[in-house]
Parts: structure tokens; sequence; C-alpha cells
């Protein structure tokens, strides 16, 4: 093999590790949430980021199942995905009084899956990725 040819395999195996590498950081549900442990908070959201690989929304409120209260981190799915099912980036603002349904993350923090949000004109949105365990 010519040192031309190898440059050029070289620099190409490169540029695919590199170009995968963000998928090496996606986590699965079950690496960070626990299906067993339901979590439903309502309260005011305080601040959404609408980014890859997946939206969080942050929620100032108390969770019915434990009574813990601050400000709840949920994870959503990918805004590409979010945006297929008609939910946008302006669909929630802060300000907006919403209920969540997820599952707390493993680590036991107030992080938690955002599985359904309810608004307080009765609108509802699925903002779990397709792979994510739903609450019932």
């Amino acid at each position: 093999m010519s040192r031309w040819s190898f440059a050029i395999l070289s620099g190409a195996i490169f540029a695919l590790v590199v170009a995968t590498a963000p998928l090496l950081a996606h986590h699965s549900f079950a690496a960070e949430f626990d299906g067993k442990k339901p979590v439903k908070v309502q309260g005011v959201v305080r601040k959404v980021e609408w980014t890859n690989p997946h939206i969080w929304f942050y929620v100032e409120g108390k969770d019915e199942v434990s009574g813990r209260t601050g400000i709840w981190g949920f994870s959503g799915a990918a805004p590409g995905l979010l945006g297929r099912r008609g939910i946008r980036r302006d669909s929630m603002k802060p300000g907006d009084m919403v209920k969540v349904d997820g599952f707390i993350a493993k680590d036991g923090s107030l992080n938690a899956s955002g599985g359904k949000v309810t608004f307080a004109d009765g609108r509802n949105v699925f903002t779990a990725g397709a792979e994510d365990d739903v609450p019932k």
C-alpha cells in the first residue's frame, strides 16, 4: 500500500470514528431512568432546552407520588421526532402550568423522563422517545 493510499484510508477511518462518537454518548431509557418508579409532577415550566440529542424542560413543582418538591428536569425525545408529532419549539413555554408523567432517574435526583405532558387547558403531548417507557 502506498503512503498516499494509507493516508487516505487513515483519514477516512478517523472521520468515521469522529462522526459516530456522539452515538456512543446516547444512553438508553433503562440506563438512566427507573421504569418501576413513576413521577407525576405538577407545576410551572421554568425553562425549555430544545436541543439534540434530547430536549430538556424544567418544571418547578411537586411530585404527587413522593411529595418531593423542587425544579425537576425532564428529558424528552429528539426535536426532530417531536416535530414529526406536531410538537414545536413554542408548544411549551416558561410560565406554562403543566402536569408531567414520567419515571425518576436511577440516581434519585430530581431528573426524570418526560413521558406525557398535560397542560392546564387539558391538552396532552407525548414527549418521550420512541424507545422510552411511558406512564400508564
